[in-house]
């Protein structure tokens, strides 16, 4: 199992934190550093920069957000990175939910998120591959464009520029046990969210039999800490937002999920209360049980113990947001036995 240092998206403002910590990660032998988006700080300009700062380790968007940019658009900003960076880069993408979508980017939101993904890749696959213009007739994604409003003078093109890897990898965030097989069949890895080792069996049948090489790349919170209640609050903060507030009521993808864990009573009152605005309520109502199943967390001995069931299952690359120096080093000693 290969480790990764996942950054994640800034806050407020630029983390002063992420360049020395993927150095270091570097340096312990990580294979892999992410970077990701919301609705603040973009995924590729970060990953640039911190390409522009290391050698060997390669680069990922955990994930780069679907309606954010044209699949074209995409291509470009990956084929460019992976020139840039000497064939590091690999493409996460995250289709994200109803009220991001239509939200922040002003799209609709697809009627058929899967038909909408498997066009996304056709045209990334096509413009990567570069043997011919790119043409879709598609539902969603049309290249090219032949809506109602067209000017009919569209010509189909390929990439000016030769991608450096006509096989660059192409990695889903995908929650649902349809979307889980379909990214088996239609991609080079998996993104999940909220992997639970004791728990394979909720994304599905499709792990059960797995393309070569596929990659299987969970994130989760590393945290090496005496008091596991203590570390595992941070963990307890991200899901209280995710599960109450990174989505609308009737419909959020990461409260879905944590249901079909077993927590769905557990889900819908983190709902509730972060909705009412009782935002620190919501998070101290994230059960502990359920915070400790998803991350490593607490002494050097316990994560472990804990990590052998990371290694057991179908897991190729464990994505580590982990907070410090101190925390990634313990992780690469203990991922080396």
């Amino acid at each position: 199992m290969r480790l990764g240092l996942a950054l994640g998206y800034w806050g407020r403002g630029p983390s002063l934190g992420h360049v020395p910590l993927a150095q270091e990660a570097e340096r312990l032998g990580y294979d892999s550093v992410w970077t990701a988006e919301s609705w603040g700080s973009d995924a590729f300009t970060p990953l640039t920069w911190i390409a522009a700062h290391t050698s060997r380790i390669r680069l990922g968007t955990a994930v780069a957000q679907m309606a954010a940019r044209s699949p074209v658009t995409t291509a470009m900003h990956a084929l460019t990175l992976d020139h840039l960076s000497g064939g590091r880069m690999m493409l996460g993408l995250g289709l994200s939910g109803p009220q991001v979508v239509e939200g922040w980017y002003g799209r609709p939101f697809p009627a058929s998120p899967l038909t909408a993904t498997r066009e996304y890749v056709d045209v990334l696959r096509q413009v990567l591959r570069r043997e011919a213009p790119v043409e879709l007739a598609g539902r969603f994604h049309s290249h090219p464009y032949r809506g109602p409003d067209a000017t009919g003078l569209g010509k189909p093109l390929k990439p000016i520029t030769h991608p450096l890897r006509p096989d660059l990898p192409v990695l889903l965030g995908a929650e649902g046990p349809k979307n889980v097989a379909q990214t088996t069949r239609i991609a080079d890895g998996w993104l999940p969210l909220y992997w639970s080792p004791t728990r394979p069996e909720v994304y599905g049948p499709a792990l059960g039999d797995l393309p070569e090489g596929f990659l299987v790349a969970p994130m989760a919170q590393v945290r090496v800490c005496d008091d596991v209640a203590e570390g595992l609050l941070p963990v307890k903060t991200m899901l209280g937002f995710y599960i109450g507030g990174m989505g609308h009521a009737a419909r959020n993808f990461h409260a879905d999920l944590m249901a079909r864990m077993g927590y769905e009573a557990e889900a819908r009152r983190i709902q509730e209360l972060f909705l009412s605005g009782r935002r620190e309520e919501a998070v101290l109502a994230v059960p502990d049980a359920f915070a400790d199943e998803i991350s490593l967390v607490g002494p050097r001995e316990r994560i472990a113990e804990r990590l052998e069931s990371w290694r057991k299952g179908p897991v190729t690359d464990l994505l580590a947001l982990a907070p410090d120096p101190h925390t990634l080093r313990v992780l690469a000693e203990l991922n080396s036995r």
